[in-house]
């Protein structure tokens, strides 16, 4: 940016340690030759505005951080293995450090829902939490069991908004498809409700947070909070798992698919896949539905597919 500034202003800057220089007279401006004039008069000086003194995390650092935060689990463990890194260098050299700066607590395995939800609060574990407002996980208090398990996408804005799962529009037309199939889902405020498991469907999303910088979440922090979903899965002890949407699919299927993140989504449907010895069936999210509604009927043969196999669980 180039500004006229008299030698008052230069000062005044100088004073708050903005830096100003003037450059060379402009090549193309046609030289006066009859009267010589002053610097002030052929050159336009310019204020060098330095950037801000921001801190920024190193992508070393940050990976150490991940990688740390990875050994904890199972999932991240074999996610570790398939990356070359060995157990032995993600383990860190002081655990209590460790805990500090990912904000995973010790032994998510054994952790109770409030626990659990107390570790998803506080956890800083990969950069999707920078900038969120709330991670969105809606299991404050235990639900009984349920038969259904859905794993949402990453949060949307009314998600985090209201600190749970498939709200809004898309909520509305989730409960309208599992109501389809007898079924309501079952958050906190249902925990003294008299759903039986099998009328019961708990609802999750594949992360938790939504980062003030909205993008998708990479497979290295998709690894770290499947930490927190296999222990809702643990805990919820489902039937079957309703995998809604790409990245959900992507987490859920890493180990029957080794390439399953390049097969087309739509190829993955109509299959039964497993997730720690789960039934596994894959279908659209609710939100790409209300942008594509000719792709319901597909969805609720999806649906159909779920409901044989709790049939034929029993």
């Amino acid at each position: 940016m180039s500004l006229d500034l008299d030698t008052r202003q230069r000062a005044i800057l100088q004073e708050m340690g903005v830096r100003v220089w003037l450059p060379q007279a402009v090549a193309d401006e046609p030289a006066v030759l009859d009267a010589p004039q002053s610097v002030a008069q052929t050159s336009r000086p310019v204020i060098e505005v330095p950037p801000p003194a921001v801190q920024v995390r190193s992508a070393a650092a940050i990976e150490e951080i991940a990688v740390s935060a990875l050994s904890t689990g199972a999932a991240g463990q074999k996610y570790l293995k398939t990356q070359g890194v060995g157990r032995a260098a993600a383990a860190p050299s002081d655990a209590t450090d460790t805990r500090a700066s990912t904000g995973l607590a010790d032994g998510i395995a054994a952790m109770d829902w409030a626990t659990l939800t107390d570790a998803v609060h506080s956890c800083q574990a990969c950069q999707l939490c920078i900038g969120r407002r709330a991670p969105v996980f809606g299991a404050a208090e235990a639900p009984a069991q349920a038969d259904w398990l859905v794993v949402g996408e990453p949060p949307e804005e009314a998600e985090e908004r209201l600190g749970a799962p498939f709200a809004d529009q898309t909520g509305q037309l989730l409960d309208n498809m599992l109501k389809a199939v007898g079924v309501s889902r079952r958050g906190p405020d249902d925990a003294a409700s008299v759903l039986s498991a099998a009328q019961a469907a708990y609802v999750t999303n594949v992360v938790k947070c939504r980062p003030a910088v909205v993008r998708n979440p990479s497979a290295l922090e998709l690894a770290i909070c499947e930490n927190y979903l296999r222990r809702e899965v643990a805990l919820v002890r489902p039937k079957v798992i309703l995998a809604m949407g790409r990245f959900a699919a992507q987490t859920l299927l890493h180990g029957s698919l080794a390439e399953g993140s390049k097969i087309p989504f739509g190829k993955l449907r109509g299959q039964i896949y497993r997730y720690q010895g789960i039934p596994v069936v894959v279908t659209y999210h609710p939100t790409y539905l209300l942008r594509t509604p000719q792709d319901k009927a597909r969805a609720w043969a999806d649906l159909c597919l779920a409901l044989d196999v709790i049939r034929q669980a029993g």
